[in-house]
């Protein structure tokens, strides 16, 4: 696909993804540093993990936009650290729940446009997303 004919909806997806996946890099990244007691220091690795992960996800949209012409934004949508681990854990999982509906939502707007490419790295984050989603919930399972 040229980068002079992708669609604008596709390229405006791609911008929502990075402005999400650098919201939940910082904020996984605060929830790292701040979460506290046992079931905190039990969890804090898994923080640290996803937030480097969405960074790279963030960079890898942004390189996709940037190629099929657009300019990334650096704006993160609306973070939220939370009070309680439980806090953080449920707000995690719903941002995650957001993300994967925004991916399968890019996922069908870059096979209408016929972008095979950017499909694929919908699918690739989707499913990493999807991960993250199940290891959210099953900390609050044991929360």
């Amino acid at each position: 696909m040229a980068a002079s004919k992708a669609p604008k909806e596709l390229l405006e997806i791609l911008n929502q993804s990075i402005a999400r996946e650098i919201q939940v890099s910082v904020q996984y990244m605060w929830q790292h540093v701040l979460c506290s007691g046992v079931k905190g220091y039990a969890v804090r690795d898994v923080f640290k993990k996803f937030a480097v992960e969405e960074m790279k996800h963030a960079e890898a949209f942004a390189e996709r936009l940037a190629y099929l012409g657009g300019i990334p934004t650096t704006k993160p949508t609306p973070i939220f650290v939370g009070g309680t681990l439980k806090e953080m854990l449920t707000v995690d999982r719903k941002d995650e729940e957001g993300a994967i509906a925004l991916y399968r939502k890019g996922i069908a707007a870059a096979a209408k446009a016929g972008d095979d490419t950017t499909k694929s790295l919908f699918r690739r984050i989707l499913a990493e997303e999807e991960e993250h989603h199940d290891v959210f919930g099953s900390l609050l399972e044991e929360d």
